[in-house]
């Protein structure tokens, strides 16, 4: 006789498993193919329930072992009498969530692009969504009282019932909401359904949400609006959640509460010292100077206080606004070569190098753009640049 082995399949394991890896294995198929984050997963949610309810009972798996499912129709299931998939996973999981969760709709999530400008500045969106509400002229019942017929497609049962062949000797039994009746059991004839919803008991509706975006709001930060879901007869609405997406910003890059900026200074600039601007999110004008005789190098990195993004639910707070300078050397042939001396005198000395004979003397010339190794070494001289960014403890700062 082959032995049936399709419950420990669905989980996963061997037949010879522990009690405790097949509650391992059903913890984690559970939570990934639970109806509330896998609607289309219900069927497969089943399954896995079935298959756990079966062999985390040391009788009904000695059952199963010996005589397949065959074995555990004719015997009964018993035990704790598990009513539906979710009976189980409430009691694996920490019962009570079951029927708020009955009692509640779905939450809506949409998603809000939002500019730098409007996270430092603070903002108010409108939004307008379309949501289902309670038909107002037949208040939710979906046609005229007291001629609701018993459904003839699911003989009032709510659902339908597929018998599906899986193997040898195997079947599977599939229950899916009867669509006919929306899963009620009931329906109305066409001539008593109720003309504004036709018997869908909601409608449709827009509805403008204002959403505030605060100061120091961040990208993928949810605003949430409290019982403003979809409305259905019997059920608590559920929330709509606005999710922000920072758009990216031709200037600033944001990292946690600082602002980020990269500023190109000429060598005379780095060398005798320099006064710049830099316009912030708020349309200031912020006059930066470095003192003539600080040099500044290629990738230093300064900052400025309190010129960062400010601190969410403490707007008169900010972070850093830290700047990384990009020195950009002048071209070939600026200067007069008889005016080299006169520049390298102001410039500290050469490294003295000593001469030997078996010194081979070699020429440097351009890398030619089309050759492969060119785009090699350009793009690794690009990524060590971005890679020299510091920390921000290690950020030498300027105050106001």
């Amino acid at each position: 006789m082959v032995r049936e082995t399709a419950y420990y399949d669905i989980l996963g394991v061997n037949t010879s498993a522990s009690p405790e890896e097949i509650k391992k294995a059903y913890r984690k198929l559970a939570l990934k193919f639970h109806p509330d984050k896998n609607p289309n997963e219900g069927e497969r949610f089943k399954l896995i329930s079935q298959a756990y309810e079966v062999l985390s009972d040391p009788q009904k798996r000695d059952l199963y072992d010996q005589g397949g499912e065959q074995a555990i129709k004719e015997g009964g299931m018993g035990g704790r009498g598990f009513s539906s998939p979710m009976d189980i996973f409430d009691m694996f999981f920490g019962g009570g969530g079951r029927m708020n969760r009955e009692r509640r709709g779905k939450n809506v999530v949409h998603q809000l692009s939002v500019s730098l400008e409007d996270m430092y500045n603070g903002t108010t969106r409108k939004l307008e969504l379309q949501k289902k509400v309670i038909c107002e002229k037949c208040n939710g019942y979906g046609g005229k009282k007291g001629t609701l017929e018993k459904c003839c497609d699911c003989k009032g049962q709510g659902v339908k019932i597929q018998v599906k062949q899986i193997g040898p000797g195997m079947i599977q039994q599939i229950q899916s909401m009867c669509e006919e009746c929306q899963g009620q059991g009931e329906r109305f004839s066409s001539k008593d359904r109720c003309k504004k919803c036709n018997g869908h008991k909601v409608e449709r509706k827009k509805k403008i949400l204002e959403v505030h975006v605060d100061k120091g709001m961040k990208d993928e930060q949810k605003i949430t609006f409290h019982g403003e879901g979809d409305q259905e007869p019997g059920l608590e609405p559920g929330d709509v959640i606005i999710v922000l997406d920072q758009k990216e910003h031709p200037v600033f890059q944001r990292h946690g509460d600082n602002l980020i900026m990269k500023m190109e200074i000429q060598l005379v600039e780095a060398l005798c010292g320099f006064k710049k601007t830099i316009k912030t999110l708020d349309n200031r004008i912020l006059l930066i100077n470095s003192s003539p005789g600080k040099v500044i190098k290629h990738n230093d990195i300064k900052c400025v206080q309190n010129e960062g993004m400010p601190i969410h639910r403490a707007p008169y707070e900010k972070g850093q606004l830290i700047i990384q300078f990009l020195v950009t050397f002048p071209e070939n042939g600026w200067l007069p070569k008889h005016m080299l001396p006169q520049l390298e005198a102001l410039l500290p000395p050469r490294e003295d190098l000593m001469l030997l004979d078996d010194m081979e003397e070699v020429d440097l010339t351009e890398v030619e753009h089309g050759s492969r190794h060119s785009h090699k070494y350009r793009g690794e001289a690009y990524e060590a640049e971005d890679e020299e960014m510091p920390r921000s403890s290690g950020v030498q700062c300027q105050t106001q």
